[in-house]
């Protein structure tokens, strides 16, 4: 009788000691509305950040035509013969853009695989930091590397001048390289074992299973992973900057200078343009112009990896 008494108190006391006290609630709501704030912030800024570029832009528009900004040729809105056309910028962009992520790419794809389905897991612990240590270094460093080793050393095989597209090119796509490796590891990984055991039983060698069974499986974070390798080449600017030059040409030789938007971006935001001039303004609108590019891929990226996922149970 004694030890049933014990229990049943022992069994209050934990029942009392569960039920929720009113400073339970508030402390509750005072945490939900903290990060009900956080979120909010968030958001407000984003849509502050949008407001302000498309306010300028506006206000840019209305002293330069649309149609001198999008057929126009020529981008010399810094010289005594005016020109706002914004082709020169977004080509230098796209030519640099392809450049690295043919190196970005293949060689991120051929990384994730060996890490997934070759390395034993002591040399993957061991590999796969290292090769996400790339991504850590800081792009200023990227970008004299391309200037003071890369284009000296290209300059003795080809006619290379001495900003171009091709050495920026080569860094942004070591720089990248790592997040298409990284992200396209997790979509490897994440095919289930079974269809691997299942192709190796039915006499399919590992490299036919990588490529006719893994990689289909794993396309949606693959791809993702090669837009978001885009987006960020895109919106690289000291690398591109310092290796790339800023003369706006509407070309497609990476062995010239070119600038891209990023880069104008950069040499305008120093100061030289008064605030509220016209040439201030075209920082935003070539703002606006890559906010919609890197806005698209990342539509792009959400609507293929919904559209290719795969699910297993």
């Amino acid at each position: 009788m004694q030890n049933n008494n014990f229990w049943n108190e022992r069994n209050i006391q934990n029942g009392r000691s569960l039920e929720k006290k009113p400073s339970d609630d508030i402390q509750e709501k005072i945490v939900e509305v903290i990060l009900l704030a956080c979120a909010l912030i968030s958001i407000f800024t984003t849509v502050g950040i949008v407001l302000i570029i498309f306010n300028v832009t506006f206000q840019f528009f209305q002293q330069v035509s649309l149609a001198e900004f999008f057929l126009d040729t020529k981008w010399t809105p810094l010289f005594a013969e005016r020109h706002f056309g914004i082709w020169p910028l977004i080509n230098g962009t796209l030519l640099t853009t392809a450049i690295a992520m043919l190196v970005a790419v293949p060689l991120g794809l051929a990384a994730a695989i060996y890490l997934s389905e070759y390395a034993s897991p002591k040399v993957a612990a061991i590999l796969r930091p290292a090769v996400e240590l790339l991504g850590g270094v800081p792009t200023v460093v990227y970008g004299y590397f391309a200037l003071l080793f890369v284009t000296p050393f290209l300059r003795s095989f080809i006619p290379l001048e001495i900003f171009n597209a091709l050495s920026a090119g080569l860094m942004m796509g070591i720089m990248i390289m790592p997040t298409v490796g990284s992200i396209s590891l997790d979509a490897i990984q994440s095919v289930p074992v079974s269809l691997r055991e299942g192709a190796y039983a039915i006499g399919v060698t590992k490299l036919e299973t990588i490529f006719k069974i893994i990689l289909p499986a794993a396309l949606s974070g693959i791809a993702a992973s090669i837009i978001l390798g885009i987006s960020r080449a895109v919106g690289e600017t000291m690398t591109v900057l310092i290796a790339a030059g800023q003369e706006p040409r509407l070309t497609l030789n990476p062995l010239e200078a070119v600038s891209t938007m990023t880069a104008y971006m950069a040499q305008i935001s120093g100061g030289d343009s008064p605030r509220g001039s016209v040439n201030y303004k075209t920082l935003y609108a070539v703002g606006a112009v890559l906010f919609l590019i890197t806005l698209t891929l990342n539509l792009i990226s959400h609507w293929i990896s919904n559209r290719y996922k795969e699910k297993y149970d």
